[in-house]
Order: C-alpha cells, then sequence, then structure tokens
C-alpha cells in the first residue's frame, strides 16, 4: 500500500515557528501593549495590562479564551454587566461569540487571548475602544 499523496495546497502550506520576545510590542495605550501572532482562522495575542487598565464594554463575532499567565482582570459579562468573575494566573475564560464584556486589570496583567477568526479590528487598528 502506497502512503498518500500530498496535494498542490498542502504542498504550498509551511509551519511557521515564533519567539514572544521577537514579535513586536503595540503600544495600545498608555495601560495597554500587545503582541499578535495571526493564522488563517485564529490569532493568538499576549496583552500587557497595567494595574486599573480598563478594557470597556464591547463584543465582537470572535470567539475568545482569555488565559492569565500573571496578575488578575476582574470582568463583568452581559449588557447589564450583572454577571462577574474574576479571572486568575493559570484561569481560563471563555467568552462566545457577540457576548458583552468589560474587563479591569487588578494588578498588572499577561493574559493570552485566542481569537477565532482572528480580529481584524486588532490588525487594522479600528479597535477604538481601546485606544482611549
Amino acid at each position: 500500500m502506497s502512503s498518500p499523496t500530498r496535494t498542490d495546497r498542502d504542498s504550498q502550506r509551511s509551519v511557521t515557528w515564533y519567539r514572544w520576545e521577537e514579535m513586536p510590542r503595540e503600544k495600545v495605550s498608555a495601560m495597554l501593549d500587545r503582541r499578535l501572532i495571526t493564522g488563517d482562522r485564529m490569532m493568538l495575542a499576549h496583552v500587557y495590562l497595567k494595574k486599573g487598565c480598563i478594557v470597556p464594554k464591547h463584543s465582537h463575532e470572535n470567539e475568545q479564551l482569555t488565559y492569565i499567565l500573571e496578575g488578575a482582570l476582574h470582568f463583568w459579562i452581559g449588557d447589564d454587566e450583572r454577571e462577574e468573575v474574576v479571572v486568575r494566573a493559570g484561569e481560563v475564560l471563555h467568552i462566545p461569540s457577540l457576548v458583552p464584556h468589560k474587563a479591569e486589570a487588578l494588578e498588572d496583567t499577561l493574559d493570552v487571548d485566542v481569537f477565532s477568526p482572528p480580529r481584524e479590528d486588532w490588525l487594522n487598528k479600528t479597535d477604538s475602544y481601546l485606544r482611549k
């Protein structure tokens, strides 16, 4: 039995290796920086928030996983912001598509956000809600 042959599409695709400290660090505001890695259908971000940083209430079509590596974020979920959760180092919050949310950094925080699909507003810098 012969092994499967690669299609032309497979041969044009390749893996990419990254090192976080070599990725450009974008200063979004005085309180928030980020580094981005983007694939075809997903985005991975390191988000650096200073204590007291507020991410205003917003929603997006992108499904989101937020994994806290250092620090803690207080989230308010929903239009009425009645659901609250504090996510600390080693914890992950899943935010489904179109769910309104806001956050405050309770201490200096490094979080890893995963988005699917990639955040076009982050890539083309039209995320004005973060740039105030």
